[in-house]
């Protein structure tokens, strides 16, 4: 079995704490995880910053806002076709549902919550959880391409299933959602650091549990494909 613990360590060990997500509200959280689709995270606080120059960044604001407004301001974060129609829609639906009060909307049922999110247009399960973490503090673990690379390297799954993904993870951590979000965020710092489409897998501080790396290094001892032998010299492993 799968030690994620001491992995969590590792990792914590190398990059340290991450203190994620970065934003002063919750509502900017939410506001973060819509705009985050297919860009980078420095584009995204661009986008926010904008907003809260013009003093518009609250739901009720946004709910009401003109499309081509809105996108002038959220212009950086990328899909300016997409994006403004989307958070526009979620505000307005927030408005609704709960008139603005994240408090009222998030003091729901988690399954029925997180259904309704997905509902959403452009909503999908790495931005519903996103949003229901860090916005709404529910301990749900967040699957991202970061997430899928590190774990298929890793050995722990050959999948690419997000509903699976985050079933490993849950099935293998106590419910924690500080704990939950800290190894999301130490995934993605190791995911940008080290673990990169071209890995840095000799300075990598889990890669004595790695199954692409003991591959790599039985291919070039002439060992052959890693098996139970490669497998019982990774540390993180319980029998």
């Amino acid at each position: 079995m799968v030690d994620l613990a001491a992995v969590f360590a590792r990792l914590e060990g190398a990059y340290g704490p991450q203190h994620w997500w970065p934003a002063e509200t919750r509502f900017e959280v939410i506001v973060g995880a819509l705009l985050m689709a297919q860009t980078s995270w420095s584009k995204v606080t661009e986008a926010i910053a904008n907003l809260k120059r013009a003093g518009v960044l609250t739901p009720q604001t946004l709910a009401a806002m003109p499309i081509p407004r809105l996108r002038a301001m959220i212009r950086p974060a990328g899909l300016y076709r997409t994006k403004p129609r989307r958070l526009r829609g979620f505000c307005q639906h927030l408005v609704q549902v709960a008139d603005g009060d994240l408090d009222r909307f998030f003091a729901r049922d988690f399954g029925a919550l997180r259904r309704e999110l997905l509902s959403l247009d452009g909503v999908g399960p790495e931005t519903a959880d996103s949003i229901l973490l860090y916005a709404g503090r529910f301990p749900t673990f967040v699957v991202d391409a970061y997430t899928v690379r590190f774990g298929r390297r890793m050995g722990w799954f050959p999948y690419d299933r997000y509903d699976s993904i985050k079933a490993f993870f849950e099935t293998r951590l106590r419910p924690d959602r500080d704990r939950y979000g800290e190894f999301h965020a130490l995934i993605v710092a190791h995911g940008k650091r080290t673990c990169r489409p071209r890995p840095l897998c000799a300075r990598c501080p889990v890669n004595a549990a790695c199954a692409f790396y003991a591959g790599n290094e039985d291919k070039r001892s002439g060992r052959g494909k890693i098996g139970d032998q490669a497998k019982r010299r990774h540390r993180f492993y319980i029998e």
